[in-house]
């Protein structure tokens, strides 16, 4: 069976997906490296850009439920005195429940990651615009030194440079997500299922959470005996 229409670009489906190396010939050397920095450019353009468009709704998101604590605090502060001056008789009872509503969106901002979630896409996205710059100037020095003549190394070794310089600035970008990845899994692990875990292992070590029962239980009232030893002998 035939696939239906070409291959789809990774970077259409709107995720950090990878692309295939692009393969070719290298009877061009400079074609080549400059088909690879393009690449490598747009590949971490691409990443920040979706780190920035998955930033936006989890701000407004953040925006909306921190709004709404606030309502609920300053109303679930006011009715009780609104009662007290007796303008608004049995005003404490919708006062606690909007003491309860600001909590419950405090709750689920802090359930749902989003304001540590578009604050993390954001130091992310940064961190690859900050490294893409580092690139770009050190892409601009191999080619100026390329133009002035290679003042040392063959071109063999100007063309292995290039591709060192690529494949670091991808090992960094690659990195950035992987943190990014990792800080989410914990943040995300920290939920309400691992809890249990988190406090039994509060009072102290794995080994000290789980004491072992004994494998023959003695009666209650009674006191272990001590196994009789053995006098040592008299030296002859």
């Amino acid at each position: 069976m035939q696939p239906e229409g070409p291959p789809r670009d990774p970077a259409e489906d709107g995720d950090l997906t990878g692309r295939p190396f692009p393969l070719g010939d290298w009877g061009e050397p400079a074609e080549r490296l400059d088909e690879l920095y393009r690449r490598v450019e747009a590949d971490a353009l691409r990443t920040a850009e979706w780190y920035l468009s998955d930033r936006a709704w989890k701000r407004r998101g953040a925006r909306i439920l921190r709004i709404g604590a606030a309502v609920g605090a300053v109303t679930g502060a006011a009715m009780p005195l609104l009662e007290l001056t007796g303008s608004v008789p049995g005003a404490a009872s919708y006062g606690y429940l909007a003491l309860l509503l600001g909590a419950a969106c405090l709750g689920c901002d802090r359930f749902f990651g989003l304001t540590s979630g578009w604050m993390r896409d954001v130091a992310t996205a940064q961190a690859v615009q900050r490294r893409l710059q580092t690139l770009q100037f050190d892409w601009a020095t191999e080619n100026v030194r390329e133009i002035l003549g290679p003042t040392e190394g063959t071109a063999s070794e100007a063309a292995e440079r290039c591709l060192t310089v690529l494949r670091r600035f991808s090992e960094d970008v690659t990195e950035l997500v992987r943190s990014e990845t990792a800080e989410w899994m914990v943040e995300f692990s920290s939920g309400p299922a691992p809890l249990v875990m988190q406090s039994l292992g509060a009072g102290g070590s794995r080994s000290e959470a789980y004491v072992p029962p004994a494998r023959f239980p003695l009666p209650p009232g009674t006191r272990p005996n001590m196994p009789r030893q053995r006098p040592p002998e008299q030296p002859r």
